[in-house]
């Protein structure tokens, strides 16, 4: 199940962040993050434990895809896909035209998933990533109508 993350799930998201990400956002930074009407997070719950979550920021009809975490034990069942999918439709609803996203360019699983759902690569950012530093791939997802 899919839904927007609450104000409950904080402590269990941050927990996500610090498990899947070298430079993870904090609980503080996501609970103010959380109160601002230009963020959108969702939660993906199974059996009733939040094991993946995402996030965007909207910015006009734009939006900046953030960080989609799934739990490393949860990885492979599609999860990722349904949230970025699920992200997308309430983005649309928003009135989002376009959306954009950095990613590892090393993180060909993420890559896969970003490219299956339409985004394409528009450049690159050298060291953008720290921990290890690595480049990131400019992606983007162009509404056509």
């Amino acid at each position: 199940m899919i839904r927007r993350m609450t104000e409950a799930d904080v402590s269990r998201v941050a927990e996500l962040e610090q498990s899947c990400f070298s430079t993870p956002w904090s609980e503080q930074s996501l609970r103010e993050s959380l109160e601002k009407p230009e963020y959108l997070f969702l939660v993906c719950e199974e059996d009733g434990k939040v094991i993946g979550y995402g996030g965007l920021l909207q910015v006009g009809d734009e939006a900046d895809i953030l960080d989609i975490a799934v739990a490393k034990d949860s990885r492979g069942h599609g999860y990722g896909t349904e949230i970025v999918r699920a992200l997308l439709a309430e983005g649309r609803a928003m009135g989002i035209r376009a959306f954009t996203l950095e990613v590892r360019v090393s993180n060909r699983a993420a890559v896969h998933v970003y490219e299956k759902l339409g985004f394409v690569c528009e450049g690159r950012r050298k060291d953008f990533y720290e921990k290890p530093r690595e480049d990131a791939a400019i992606l983007w997802l162009r509404m056509d109508d």
